[in-house]
Formats: C-alpha cells, sequence, structure tokens
C-alpha cells in the first residue's frame, strides 16, 4: 500500500491524521486541526442551509479535534464551528454552495482501472477551461465533445484548476478549496464520469493544480491555523504555504492523491512553481514525485516554471516542463511585438532555430525583464521532457485583449505555425480552439465581491500601464473589465465556425499534421537530441529529425516574403501549407520532407 493512503502523506505513527469529513464504520468522523480555537463543534444543516443540531469534537492533542457521528453520511450537509465562529471546511470534498457555503459529505470513491501510464513522446495534449470550452461550462457539455478531440488524434486533456474558487466564474488559479472541485461545473460524480468516458476514448487526463498560493477570497485554513503559510517569502498573489508545517505539506500532498487516485487524473500540471517555496529535506515537489511514481500505474508530473530550471527534472524527479522559449521567439518572430518580456528575444529565424535546438534558449544568460541571469542548461532532457505550444491560456490571457496567435497572423501563417509545433518532437500543447484557428478571445475573468473586484479591474488595466499601447489612460479604460460578465461570454468557443472559412481550412492542416504525426514512422518514434537539429538558412528555419530508419526536414518560412530556397535538395515534400513553386518558399509557408 502506498505510504500516501488515506490522502495524506503521513509518518509511520500515523501523524498528522486526514482532516475534514471522513465516511467510516457506518458513519461520519470530522475531524480539525486548530492552533487557535478552544472549542471545537461541527454544525449539521439542512438542504436550504438551515441548522439542525450541533456536535462537539474532542480534543485528541497537538491541535486535534474530532468526533463519529453513527449517524450520518454521504449527502450530509456541515459546517464547523470555532469558538462559536462558522466557517467551512478548507478540506471539504464538496462545497455545492460555494466557498463560503456549507461542505457535503461525499462518499469515498476509488477510480476503476487505468490505462497503463503515459509516455511523454506518444502525447499530445489539449489544455481546455470547463466553463469556457462549451456554451454549457459543465463536465457534462464538455463530457460530449470527448469525441472531437479523440477523432484529431490527440493524446491527453488537460483541464484547467477545479479546485473550488470564490464565484461561479473564473480561471481557476484562486482555488482556496484543493479538495472540492469547483460547483458551477458540475458535481463531483459529473467529473468522474467525465475521466471514465475519455479513458474509454484512449485519452489520458492531466489537471492543473495550483499549490503555490490560495486565492484572496474564501481561504479559511487561517482561522483554523495561520501556521499552514509563511511570510518568510512572497508570492505575487499573496502569502507563500508553509510546507515546514506538516499539515501544511499533508494537505498539498493528500489533494495529490485525491486527485490522482480517487479520480483517476493520469498526471497533474503543477502551476508556478517557481512560487514553490521549500527548504525542507525532500522538497515537497520530490514528495510530489514520488508519490506519483509510487501509484500503479505510475502518474505524470509537469511543471510550469520560469526559470528555465533543469534541476525540476533531474534533481526533484518531474517529468517535463513548459518552456516558453519557443513560444516567445516564434511570437516575436510572426507578430513583431516586442512589449514586456518580448523584449528579451529577437525576431530572427536563427534565435527561434536556436531555442529548439537547445530545448530553451536562457541557460545562464543576462535576462533584461529580470536584471539578472536566468536559466540553466538542459542538456541531460530528452525532447519530450519540454512542453511546446504557439498557444495555451496565459500567453492568450495574459494580454489585454485576450488575443491568440490565430487572430495575430493570417490562416497561412498559422497553419506554417502548427507545422513548427507538431513536426517537433517536444511535448506540443493545444489550446482549446487551436485545431481551428478560433476566433475568440482568452479573457482574463473574474467574479469576486464588489470590493475586491473593484480592486481586480482596477489592477488588471494598471497591469498594462508600461506597455506603449495603454500610456494613454483612455486606452487602458478599452480593456475588458474582468468582473463583466460579457467578459466570460465573450471567451466562450464558437463550436460551428470550425466548419466555415477561414477556419474549415487551418482544421483540415491540424488534423492532418497530426495523423502524419502519429503515422510518419520517424515523426511517431522517440527522437533523442542528437537526432534533432535545428538552423536558420537565411530566413528560412530548417528542422532535422532522424529516426525509424529515416529523416525528415522541416522547412518553415515565418516571414511576410517569399524565400529562394532549393528546396527540393532536401527530400520529397510530403505535406506544405502551401503551393510551392521549385526553388522558392512562398510567404508564411512550411514544408515537410522526406529526405
Amino acid at each position: 500500500m502506498s505510504r500516501y493512503a488515506g490522502s495524506a502523506s503521513v509518518r509511520a505513527d500515523g501523524w498528522p491524521p486526514r482532516l475534514g469529513a471522513i465516511v467510516e464504520r457506518g458513519g461520519t468522523t470530522f475531524r480539525a486541526w486548530t492552533t487557535r480555537a478552544r472549542r471545537v463543534a461541527v454544525r449539521i444543516l439542512d438542504g436550504q442551509q438551515r441548522p439542525t443540531c450541533v456536535q462537539e469534537l474532542q480534543p485528541r492533542g497537538g491541535g486535534i479535534f474530532e468526533t463519529h457521528v453513527p449517524s450520518l453520511g454521504a449527502g450530509t450537509l456541515y459546517k464547523f464551528l470555532l469558538d462559536d465562529r462558522e466557517v467551512p471546511d478548507p478540506y471539504a470534498r464538496y462545497l455545492p454552495f460555494g466557498v463560503h457555503g456549507a461542505a457535503e459529505v461525499i462518499a469515498p470513491a476509488h477510480a476503476s482501472a487505468l490505462r497503463p501510464a503515459p509516455m511523454l513522446e506518444r502525447l499530445c495534449t489539449y489544455e481546455l477551461h470547463v466553463g469556457t470550452f462549451t456554451p454549457e461550462g459543465t463536465y457534462e457539455a464538455a463530457r460530449a465533445k470527448l469525441n472531437h478531440i479523440a477523432e484529431l488524434g490527440i493524446g491527453a486533456v488537460e483541464l484547467m484548476p477545479l479546485s473550488a474558487f470564490p464565484g461561479e466564474r473564473g480561471w481557476g488559479y484562486d482555488g482556496v478549496a484543493h479538495y472540492a472541485p469547483h460547483a458551477s461545473y458540475g458535481r463531483p460524480e459529473d467529473l468522474r464520469r467525465f475521466l471514465g468516458d475519455a479513458h474509454e476514448l484512449g485519452l489520458f487526463v492531466l489537471l492543473d493544480v495550483v499549490f503555490n498560493h490560495f486565492g484572496p477570497n474564501g481561504n479559511y485554513l487561517p482561522s483554523f491555523s495561520p501556521e499552514y503559510f509563511t511570510r518568510a517569502f512572497t508570492t505575487p498573489w499573496g502569502d507563500a504555504l508553509d510546507f515546514a508545517e506538516p499539515h501544511m505539506r499533508a494537505y498539498v500532498l493528500g489533494a495529490a492523491h485525491m486527485w490522482l487516485e480517487e479520480y483517476g487524473f493520469d498526471g497533474l500540471r503543477l502551476d508556478a512553481t517557481h512560487a514553490i517555496f521549500d527548504g525542507s529535506k525532500p522538497h515537497v515537489l520530490r514528495e510530489l514525485a514520488d508519490l506519483a511514481a509510487s501509484l500503479d500505474p505510475p502518474r505524470l508530473l509537469v511543471a510550469e516554471d520560469d526559470r528555465n530550471e533543469s534541476s525540476l527534472v533531474t534533481e526533484l524527479g518531474l517529468d517535463a516542463v513548459w518552456a516558453d522559449d519557443f513560444h516567445h521567439h516564434l511570437w516575436v518572430l510572426m507578430t513583431g511585438e516586442q512589449d514586456g518580456y518580448y523584449a528579451a528575444y529577437e525576431p530572427a529565424a536563427a534565435a527561434l532555430a536556436h531555442a529548439i535546438e537547445r530545448g530553451w534558449s536562457y541557460e545562464g544568460q543576462h535576462y533584461s525583464p529580470w536584471g539578472r541571469p536566468r536559466g540553466t542548461r538542459a542538456d541531460a532532457f530528452r525532447p519530450e521532457q519540454f512542453v511546446y505550444c504557439i498557444e495555451n491560456h496565459d500567453q492568450a490571457g495574459n494580454r489585454a485583449f485576450g488575443e491568440r496567435l490565430s487572430q495575430k497572423v493570417s490562416p497561412g501563417a498559422f497553419c506554417a505555425a502548427s507545422a513548427l509545433l507538431f513536426f517537433l518532437p517536444m511535448s506540443p500543447l493545444v489550446f482549446m480552439g487551436q485545431e481551428w484557428g478560433a476566433s475568440t478571445p482568452f479573457l482574463y475573468f473574474t467574479q469576486h465581491d464588489a470590493e475586491l473586484g473593484a480592486l481586480v479591474s482596477k489592477g488588471r488595466r494598471e497591469e498594462f500601464k508600461s506597455f506603449r499601447a495603454f500610456s494613454d489612460p483612455d486606452a487602458r479604460a478599452r480593456i475588458p473589465d474582468p468582473q463583466a460578465p460579457a467578459t466570460f461570454e465573450t471567451s466562450k468557443l464558437r463550436w460551428q465556425e470550425r466548419l466555415g472559412p477561414p477556419h474549415a481550412r487551418v482544421f483540415a492542416m491540424v488534423r492532418k499534421l497530426l495523423s502524419l504525426r502519429r503515422e510518419d514512422p520517424v515523426l511517431r518514434e522517440r527522437c533523442e537530441r542528437k537526432d534533432l537539429r535545428a538552423r536558420a538558412e537565411a530566413d528560412v528555419i530548417v528542422v532535422e529529425r532522424s529516426g525509424g530508419g529515416g529523416r525528415r526536414v522541416l522547412l518553415a518560412n515565418l516571414t511576410p516574403r517569399p524565400v529562394g530556397i532549393a528546396w527540393q535538395s532536401f527530400g520529397e515534400s510530403i505535406f506544405a501549407t502551401e503551393d510551392m513553386a521549385a526553388g522558392s518558399l512562398p510567404p508564411w509557408c512550411a514544408t515537410i520532407l522526406k529526405a
């Protein structure tokens, strides 16, 4: 049995014990840890959240209070009382009335038999936000679209964070109850059905989790014990989690165990690991990696980290890392924009080719946005351990108007960028709607209370003050208000558009590229670093892959001008985004050749 059984990393003596509401022995055990309250009780509520009775929890030492109530089971609604102050359970398995409301007791469940462990080199991952993926914005509606993803030939789905957050709409990175799936998307059993259907279709499912901070509204852990957090470190979003505190460590490891084992997720994407501070031995990321490896089958852990830090894989044992340098080089090359962090990236084919060859471009060089060196060499990485994209939720949503690459360049140029992404042996990430060049933006949206919401709206616009395009206050006033319902609605995909021009062309191209990636004897196999070469010839990016007894070459002209190049000398073209004349690559064109 895994030492993480019971949804927490515990010592041999069982400390710290699992907290919250645990269905067992014909009833429910309620358990809490507090360093502040002298008296703890649980208030049982009816379906309208009206109190029906109160049960006292008995002190067990070390700040633990607990009681077992034989008559109560799944479906019971409750809140804790801390010295008569009523608070929600931060360990709740479901919060049907939102993060400030009553928790519901959820019966234990175990995922059905899982598929074999996912292999990174065979995966293309489809990132989606449940609330904007469909008009309904629910697990059930998303489940009905799984056939679309499977038919594309994409191997995995990655759900943006599901931990309960304040309001009904949001990205999910303000989660405050990391054991409770967000209620506006549906019930826990709806999420389980989504996972079950995905697995039946041959899809792996990953979950984006946020273990670097809690949201600013609805975090009740400090009401029990402020020691969960530390001010020794700061994050851009609030107090850092104190992983030297065993209960916080157990909280995070237990949440990871729950998503992986009880729901059956095949892996986790760990948000902003650069903001996870831990001086313990082992590091909490190492413990998460050990947890994932201890399960049957083992699960994937992917880090999002802006440091280009190779030790995440080589020392802490994670499987892959988001590598944004590729996206940034591609963006400045194709759009010419160099505001913000794009200022550190040269709009040149040679710079993009260098990033591809090295995996990421910053390996210790001076990084102007930080004013200091950034990055380490990642020579020990396999290509698939770098996650590449041309769109994702951050790169669209961090823009003032949420534009995707497909909204900034022509459909032909977008197809050329797609060809480069899917040709490379790195692990490709596709953002929902990217497969048809969606016209819908992905904006930043929230639903906080009036006071916090006003601060978020103001802060969102002030965030772009240093950008040339928004130096004028009137220009900043046009940035969509995150709190406005229309900002959320505008971000929902328009599924029908994929069937008409110009989206149908992009959709057909992407399907063909994904088919080629799956079926070509070179592109479908694992590629060693020594078998991947990238360079620039004038304005043309040349990438060579060897394997499977053959060699493939991609030529990409990501400029608005035709480029003279004897492309026929590289081999026979097996894919091209444009019609090509001998001796020249058209503007915004990519071709794949059999050498």
